[in-house]
């Protein structure tokens, strides 16, 4: 409930953001009653969701974000709201779309799609389906192996909708085995604040004790489980004294 009001807020005032890049930015106007119109939207709309997404996984400052929706040891629908309270990375990428023509009205509406699809494959109860659809689309297969703990599949498959993009950008795993699900280093909590907030504070602390500049900065803006490299003292030898 938390995630859907926050959400129906950052939207709001997303659209009047949108609205005015498509109206006074935006180089051209692409028609909202043309087909390809849609196609670019949903098509845009996922691959912008892709690199946000790996974008989540990779630094670890939008992973704080987007860590409590992988917190759940379970997979199932209720994984799939399991949802993260700051949408700031989405809004700020979708831009793109108004930016380049696209109205805003159908950027929100495909992503909506684009959410929408995204439930049904937060499932065990359906496994692989025909060759053809697990090569082009997103399916529980390829999402349970996102959701995996396990080495293997670990920053795996970030598609929405099309699993396309991890294949051109070489981030697919493969389903071979059945995922253990949750994080590497379990929260072991249903309180919804320490689940939405548990990152940011862990990062506070790293940040706050860190000694230089550039480890405060890889606390922050490094994957997830960064730390700064060990200084070895250099082996240098200490020239004897003579005897007086």
């Amino acid at each position: 409930m938390a995630s859907v009001g926050i959400n129906a807020v950052m939207n709001g005032i997303a659209l009047i953001g949108y609205a005015a890049l498509y109206v006074y930015v935006a180089p051209w106007q692409l028609p909202a009653t043309a087909w390809y119109t849609w196609v670019i939207a949903i098509l845009g709309v996922d691959f912008l969701y892709y690199w946000y997404h790996r974008m989540a996984h990779r630094v670890r400052l939008f992973w704080a974000t987007h860590q409590a929706h992988h917190s759940s040891q379970y997979f199932n629908f209720a994984t799939a709201v399991r949802q993260k309270w700051n949408i700031s990375g989405d809004v700020f990428l979708r831009a793109l779309l108004p930016l380049l023509g696209v109205p805003p009205w159908i950027v929100f509406a495909s992503f909506s799609i684009n959410l929408v699809y995204q439930f049904w494959i937060h499932t065990e109860r359906i496994g692989k389906l025909w060759r053809p659809i697990e090569f082009v689309f997103n399916t529980p297969s390829h999402h349970r192996v996102h959701h995996g703990m396990d080495q293997q599949y670990l920053d795996k498959n970030y598609g929405g909708i099309f699993i396309i993009w991890d294949r051109l950008f070489r981030s697919f795993a493969a389903e071979t085995s059945r995922p253990n699900y949750g994080l590497t280093k379990q929260v072991d909590t249903y309180n919804i604040w320490t689940l939405q907030t548990h990152e940011y504070v862990a990062i506070a602390r790293d940040v706050r004790h860190a000694r230089r500049w550039r480890d405060r900065f890889g606390f922050v803006f490094g994957p997830p489980g960064w730390s700064p490299p060990e200084r070895v003292q250099p082996d240098i030898a200490v020239p004897a004294t003579s005897a007086s």
